[in-house]
């Protein structure tokens, strides 16, 4: 039998393992590592939203209660919070790491609906393909391009930071 021991916010929010870990209701959740792959496409994705004109940063704590702090890979915005969100971003994107589910990043991301962001992306680079997932709709395999509203990055572009490397 395990016991979790509880954690007062105001001491993760000391911590120095963040980016690292997550803060849900008292317990710390550890991220998975990230490949060569997943930093590759962290950039990528950035350097995109950039140039579409809206501010993007990798591994930002975001505050979406008191007692729940998530790390999305990538958030993106037309102007982000400092020193970090508390209200909701236009877009969260989350890429996955050999160890994470598919299953459990689209539960994250209805973890960021229900904050309000209304754009979710999902990204495997092993698989080379993405998933949108928008507030109030199911989870659709992108193609093409992955979308949030008016601004779109198309994929090929995207994994060719992978195939560059590869």
């Amino acid at each position: 039998m395990s016991s979790t021991v509880l954690m007062p916010v105001e001491e993760y929010l000391h911590l120095s393992e963040k980016p690292t870990c997550e803060y849900r209701e008292g317990v710390l959740y550890p991220k998975a590592m990230a490949t060569t792959f997943h930093g590759l496409l962290q950039f990528m994705l950035m350097m995109m939203l950039h140039r579409l004109g809206l501010q993007t940063a990798s591994e930002v704590t975001v505050r979406l209660s008191p007692t729940k702090y998530l790390v999305p890979d990538v958030v993106a915005a037309p102007v982000l919070q400092n020193p970090y969100p508390t209200e909701p971003v236009l877009l969260c994107c989350e890429i996955l790491s050999p160890e994470d589910r598919l299953g459990t990043m689209l539960a994250k991301c209805e973890e960021y609906h229900a904050w309000g962001v209304p754009y979710c992306w999902v990204i495997d680079p092993v698989k080379r393909t993405a998933w949108e997932y928008h507030a109030g709709a199911e989870p659709v395999r992108a193609s093409g391009a992955l979308r949030a509203g008016e601004y779109a990055a198309g994929l090929d572009e995207l994994f060719s930071a992978i195939d560059a490397k590869a």
